[in-house]
């Protein structure tokens, strides 16, 4: 099968991974049928499944030595964000080809990358490879990183190095910042407005929250991050609710936040913490308490050293000085699995996760050559 064969089945498949139960959907068939065509190419597939989450598997196809301190991985999530399809002017999940582009759900971020990084790489897996060439396409990316963290938890890395084909203009990525999301819920008592005595006003008291909010962000702020399209990093307050009536003493209000990081600002569990102390400190003579849960438990910001052969190799390639995004990937936990790894794919970002996602066709041929440039130096020789 052909690059648009391969995609236009993975389009078919629908794979969104969502909070939302009602949007979930498994990724098991498009994992079983990619397994299939590499099988049938000479690659030895593994799918694992993930742990109490039925339907939801990742798939490693290795081509070569099992040599886990060489080789590179080839790697992309085969599930997609939700979709409005009163938006698109096709079916998505049908692969469109119009305009020079190629239309469907997960077009751009990833399956085209999945489905271009299948065909090249069949063409080398019954030749005598002197390292690992591996295909990764994991689960529940869009949704939580589960099928990267489970792949972390098992510690086995299949190969040294990785790329990751998410949309960056063919342009090779070595840092991210991490991200967390965490709602702060401030519980009061409810009581009759005439007298605030009768109650505790818990949106009155997420004022106090908010201010220490916006002071640890100022904080944050002048931690510079060069090289970074925003050089600092980010706290977003983003969703408030609480109340229930004019008349009422509010006895509960939300507060969701999302805080993005660079490498130099540390971990996720730091800066979570950072923000549930100032939170709590903000409340102490209000008569509220504070509630805490993580709306994403947070992915790790990602620092490949520029040095590494995998970036080096990708700047060659691509003609392009790696550098720094805002957005995260599962790099991040590849880097921790031992896998040094470059983010460099096809697509563009700003066409992602949207009706009438696509990809550009004169992206392909140049990734293609990328992949073979890859392929030649990691794989065809030890590195």
């Amino acid at each position: 099968m052909n690059f648009e064969q391969i995609l236009s089945r993975l389009v078919a498949y629908p794979t969104v991974s969502c909070a939302d139960p009602d949007w979930d959907m498994g990724n098991r068939d498009a994992a079983e049928f990619l397994a299939n065509l590499l099988d049938d190419q000479g690659f030895d597939c593994e799918i694992q499944a993930l742990p109490d989450r039925p339907g939801k598997v990742n798939l490693i196809a290795r081509a070569g030595p099992a040599d886990p301190d060489t080789g590179l991985v080839l790697a992309g999530h085969l599930d997609t964000v939700p979709y409005d399809d009163s938006g698109w002017a096709s079916d998505p999940f049908r692969l469109d080809k119009r305009d020079d582009r190629l239309y469907g759900l997960g077009s751009c971020d990833m399956k085209g990358f999945i489905a271009l990084a299948a065909e090249t790489a069949a063409r080398y897996a019954r030749q005598p490879l002197a390292a690992p060439l591996v295909i990764l396409a994991s689960a529940d990316e869009e949704s939580g990183m589960d099928g990267a963290r489970a792949l972390l938890a098992r510690g086995q890395r299949p190969a040294r190095y990785a790329v990751i084909g998410e949309p960056t203009n063919l342009m090779p990525i070595h840092r991210h910042k991490g991200i967390l999301m965490e709602s702060i819920r401030v519980h009061g008592k409810a009581g009759h407005s005439s007298n605030p005595a009768h109650g505790h006003n818990s949106i009155e008291a997420m004022r106090a929250v908010m201010n220490e909010v916006a002071a640890l962000r100022e904080s944050l702020a002048a931690e510079a991050a060069p090289g970074f399209p925003v050089p600092h990093p980010t706290l977003n307050l983003g969703v408030i609710r609480g109340g229930d009536s004019p008349n009422r003493i509010p006895a509960l209000c939300e507060l969701q936040v999302d805080l993005r990081f660079p490498p130099e600002t540390g971990d996720v569990d730091r800066l979570r913490q950072a923000l549930r102390d100032r939170a709590t400190a903000a409340l102490e003579a209000t008569g509220c308490t504070p509630e805490f849960f993580e709306l994403f438990v947070g992915t790790p910001a990602m620092d490949t050293p520029a040095d590494s052969a995998v970036v080096r190799a990708a700047e060659r390639l691509t003609g392009a000085s790696s550098r720094a995004v805002d957005f995260c990937t599962e790099g991040a936990f590849y880097n921790q699995l031992g896998m040094e790894s470059v983010i460099l794919g096809p697509g563009d970002i700003a066409h992602a996760h949207q009706p009438n996602e696509h990809l550009a066709c004169e992206r392909i041929e140049p990734m293609r050559a990328i992949l073979d440039g890859l392929i030649t130096e990691f794989c065809l020789s030890r590195h």
